[in-house]
């Protein structure tokens, strides 16, 4: 097989499983004018539609459909042949496809820094999305997700500790109104709320005769991206409720005061990694897995030496 046509093919299975050209194009890296010739080229050449295409969407014509059952099988040996050869290497090589949620990287700057060079041969392609997305479907090697929330057909790697959230407010912001002293005190100041992708906001939970209760809070702000809350917080528009480390150069340099004493506030689940339940994952998937559950360990121990 020329390589022309196997990058054509290669196109097609890309953009039918993608259902479009510009989500295809993205995932490979290369522009949709040049994966559209690709696909129409194969077309001319076996003489026959392989996709239907319309302004808002793309999908596999029955010969396509067709194609495609015969293709993925041929494709995927293609992958575990390239694959079979990481065995070979000092340290495996790869290219990984990551989705986490903007707690995720800030949490996991760190270690994927750290793992990066460690492991100079792979390369990380990282997506930031607050929802809870298919992996499989949306072609990602792995997710993170803050919660115990994950889908039955994954398996749940967990890589840090319960996650500790702070309240805070600008220095401008408590010049202008009372400083809260207690849970109740909080319905009287303009609170940003997160929206989650569910719809429901994030709850503000706090420690009451030691349970965990959640307090409704209102405000005229809603956001859903974690920067953007910060950056209204900073300005002075008032209360946010967020990761203590997330938010700690913002109150280390004084740009935010923190709110309540650290006992009184509950802590969120940890961040948690998911993966598909293969007998055999991919070299440099492997590699990450086992590299976060030795930097989870270790930092278990020095927790427990302190």
């Amino acid at each position: 097989m020329r390589a022309t046509e196997f990058a054509e093919l290669s196109a097609f299975v890309a953009v039918a499983d993608d259902m479009s050209f510009t989500k295809a194009a993205k995932r490979l890296g290369l522009s949709p004018a040049s994966l559209s010739l690709s696909v129409r080229a194969l077309e001319e050449r076996l003489g026959v539609r392989l996709l239907n295409r319309t302004t808002r969407s793309v999908a596999a014509t029955d010969a396509g459909q067709r194609m495609l059952a015969q293709l993925r099988p041929l494709l995927e040996g293609f992958q575990s042949a390239v694959e079979s050869v990481n065995v070979f290497r000092d340290k495996p090589a790869g290219h990984l496809r990551l989705t986490m949620a903007a707690p995720g990287a800030y949490l996991l700057a760190t270690p994927l820094a750290q793992f990066i060079a460690a492991y100079p041969q792979i390369t990380i392609e990282i997506s930031l999305d607050s929802a809870q997305v298919d992996i499989v479907a949306a072609r990602f090697d792995a997710g993170f997700r803050v919660g115990r929330k994950i889908a039955k057909d994954m398996i749940a790697l967990r890589v840090s500790d319960d996650i500790r959230f702070v309240i805070a407010a600008s220095p401008q912001y408590l010049a202008r109104h009372a400083q809260p002293k207690t849970p109740g005190d909080l319905r009287e100041h303009n609170c940003i709320r997160f929206r989650l992708p569910d719809g429901g906001y994030l709850p503000w939970n706090f420690k009451i005769r030691g349970k965990n209760v959640e307090v409704e809070v209102n405000g005229s702000l809603i956001v859903n991206h974690g920067q953007s809350a910060t950056n209204f917080a900073v300005d002075g528009a008032g209360l946010i409720y967020a990761p203590e480390d997330y938010l700690a150069p913002m109150i280390a340099d004084g740009r935010l005061i923190p709110l309540f004493d650290d006992s009184s506030l509950s802590r969120h689940d940890g961040l948690f990694m998911y993966y598909p339940s293969r007998k055999q994952n991919a070299a440099a998937l492997q590699a990450l897995i086992n590299f976060l559950k030795m930097k989870f360990k270790e930092h278990a121990r020095s927790r427990l030496s302190k």
